[in-house]
């Protein structure tokens, strides 16, 4: 249910299938290339290669991608890049009908995926605030991120039930969502938006980088969830889990992936209904420690009830970091900025995603899956303690409204 206070709002309806659509394909999709990838070689160091290579093209993208969202109509390059991803997953479902997907065609797609998300994500950040009042952001912020998380839920649920099916009902309902999600874009009317027309240079490429630089809050908040979910990155090993540890097949994956969503959801629903009042940076890294407790007791359960219920609590503490660092990013940076800044945040966002599930992989390789999992825990506890003292505005940050006189 979309709250009263923002019903009003021109262009939400759209935005909200365009987005929820978009990430509910993506789970789903996701799901089958991490489990098809596993079956096809029962060996943990593949499921960190997958991350790897959907991370790798963001590097060299992120800067210019950043660029281009500022420059030119945001709405436009994330319909063609949903283009692209239709086309892209209806080809897995013809590979996986016809027995043509080896490792190599999978890692070549997430690579791609990771190409067209380093134009997607920037622009989709910036549509929020072309929509909604900076009096309203956090708010809608938090709606926004309940949906995006119900959709979390019922894309990993989908893609393990059905992946029990077969992968091409997988990749099919994976290419039928991004079609739906193509018409929420096309059909969203973005009213304040207008693309800056400043000149390509060096300087303006990376002016994202020096934003950040200026605004040391913003950098730590980044920076802090970057690490967090880099070394915590107990999501990458779930098919592990599932498979060879809690042994609960395709069908439990999915339930294993939907539980940290279930708390999400729970999380910012209630955030939607009563924002944070005072004391946010503190708020920030209570989430962050809890987010590493519930990582190590994940990653030391071998019963399928702790299992999903520390995933729950990894889900919720993590959606407080995620709202409170949009809200930050969106109410202190300008329309003109803020595909550059945002494309910084989805290239840090792609670090601790993808680049954590290659560090899992690797990590896990070497000392085993469990120990891997629970260093990780250990680790973003200690990062939280030592980024108190590397950004001690961002610790001592009492209400969000206080961004708005350091705008610029």
């Amino acid at each position: 249910m979309i709250d009263p206070a923002l019903r009003s709002l021109p262009g939400l309806p759209s935005l909200i299938v365009g987005r929820i659509f978009s990430q509910l394909s993506a789970t789903t999709m996701t799901i089958a290339i991490g489990w098809q990838v596993y079956a096809l070689t029962h060996d943990v160091a593949s499921l960190g290669y997958l991350g790897l290579a959907q991370f790798l093209p963001m590097v060299p993208l992120t800067f210019v991608a950043g660029h281009v969202a500022d420059r030119f109509n945001r709405r436009s390059i994330v319909l063609i890049c949903q283009v692209c991803e239709i086309l892209a997953t209806a080809t897995l479902a013809f590979g996986a009908a016809f027995h043509l997907l080896t490792t190599g065609a999978i890692y070549t797609f997430g690579a791609f995926y990771g190409v067209l998300r380093s134009f997607e994500m920037p622009c989709q950040q910036a549509f929020l605030p072309a929509i909604a009042p900076p009096a309203l952001l956090p708010r809608a912020q938090a709606m926004l991120s309940s949906l995006f998380m119900t959709s979390s839920i019922v894309g990993p649920s989908l893609g393990g039930l059905l992946y029990g099916i077969g992968p091409v009902v997988c990749y099919g309902l994976s290419t039928a969502g991004f079609t739906v999600a193509f018409a929420g874009t096309f059909s969203l009317r973005l009213l304040h938006t207008v693309p800056a027309k400043e000149p390509i240079t060096f300087a303006s490429v990376f002016a994202g980088l020096s934003f950040l630089n200026r605004r040391r809050d913003l950098l730590g908040a980044i920076t802090l969830d970057l690490f967090a979910v880099l070394l915590g990155g107990a999501t990458a090993m779930l098919p592990v889990y599932a498979d060879g540890i809690l042994r609960v097949g395709p069908i439990g994956l999915g339930l294993l992936r939907a539980a940290p969503a279930v708390g999400a959801l729970l999380m910012s629903w209630g955030l939607s209904r009563y924002p944070l009042k005072g004391r946010t940076g503190l708020i920030m890294f209570m989430a962050v420690v809890m987010f590493g407790i519930a990582t190590i007791v994940f990653g030391a359960s071998h019963t399928v009830w702790l299992s999903i219920v520390a995933l729950m609590v990894l889900g919720a503490s993590d959606v407080i970091s995620v709202v409170i660092r949009s809200s930050l990013i969106q109410l202190a940076t300008s329309d003109s900025m803020r595909g550059r800044v945002s494309a910084v945040n989805t290239l840090f966002i792609g670090s601790s995603n993808q680049l954590g599930e290659f560090e899992s992989g690797m990590l896990a390789t070497a000392i085993g899956p469990e120990a891997a999992v629970i260093a990780g825990g250990i680790g973003t506890i200690l990062v939280a303690a030592v980024w108190t003292r590397f950004f001690p505005r961002l610790w001592a940050l009492d209400r969000l409204e206080d961004i708005f006189p350091e705008e610029q």
